[in-house]
């Protein structure tokens, strides 16, 4: 599961870092408190070179006839997203990768959510690994909102104290083959990522609400 996020870096190192071309609409950073339905920045290789661009988090498949039409979709579980009506054809053609900088879990304390924010123990940007496609409603002469989910997959050993589920996680190595510029293959790369990739703190429960914001939401704190 990846219910929340944040992103620091600002958009130029983000092209920089992926070999990208930049859009001219990418989302304000830094941001620490990236919600469901916001924007993101997301990596994609089209017409033989990647591109940064902003896409809504929460994939709308293709018969929605609103974006509302049906659940949420800001996941997509790798163990099904091959065979999901859903996502399989995006699953096959049209992956991307999401930059982060953190993501936020939670645990339980009684009735208390208690959240944690997770980076890379090297802490270089997550990139997570994603799928998108193109929506539009039926009729309406509207340019397409293009829309993104994170593939997920079974958390590793020391993760799953935390939750059962973790984004996957790409290597910079990785990333061409999953973008699709290293031919197929792209399947092996969702896995959980290795049991020393990620490191975490606890954070304030200020994070428990989507319109908190500021640098102070990802500092440790165990209010």
């Amino acid at each position: 599961m990846c219910g929340r996020f944040s992103l620091t870096l600002p958009s130029d190192a983000m092209a920089q870092l992926f070999n990208a071309v930049p859009a001219n609409d990418l989302p304000d950073v830094p941001n620490y408190n990236i919600c469901p339905t916001n924007g993101v920045h997301t990596v994609t290789f089209q017409d033989g070179q990647r591109r940064l661009m902003p896409m809504r988090w929460g994939f709308i498949p293709h018969w929605y006839k609103k974006p509302n039409d049906g659940p949420l979709l800001i996941n997509a579980r790798a163990e099904t997203i091959a065979d999901k009506p859903a996502f399989r054809s995006a699953c096959r053609d049209r992956r991307a990768v999401i930059v982060a900088s953190g993501f936020y879990e939670w645990t339980r304390d009684g009735d208390v959510r208690l959240p944690w924010y997770i980076t890379r123990t090297d802490a270089a940007p997550l990139a997570f690994a994603a799928i998108w496609q193109n929506w539009a409603p039926k009729g309406e002469d509207t340019a397409p909102m293009r829309t993104a989910a994170i593939v997920t997959t079974a958390a590793n050993t020391p993760m799953s104290a935390i939750h059962h589920r973790m984004p996957v996680l790409l290597e910079p190595d990785d990333i061409g083959l999953w973008l699709g510029e290293n031919g197929k293959g792209a399947a092996r790369l969702m896995r959980a990522a290795p049991d020393d990739a990620l490191r975490w703190h606890r954070v304030s429960r200020a994070v428990n609400s989507n319109r908190a914001a500021g640098s102070a939401l990802i500092e440790p704190s165990d209010d």
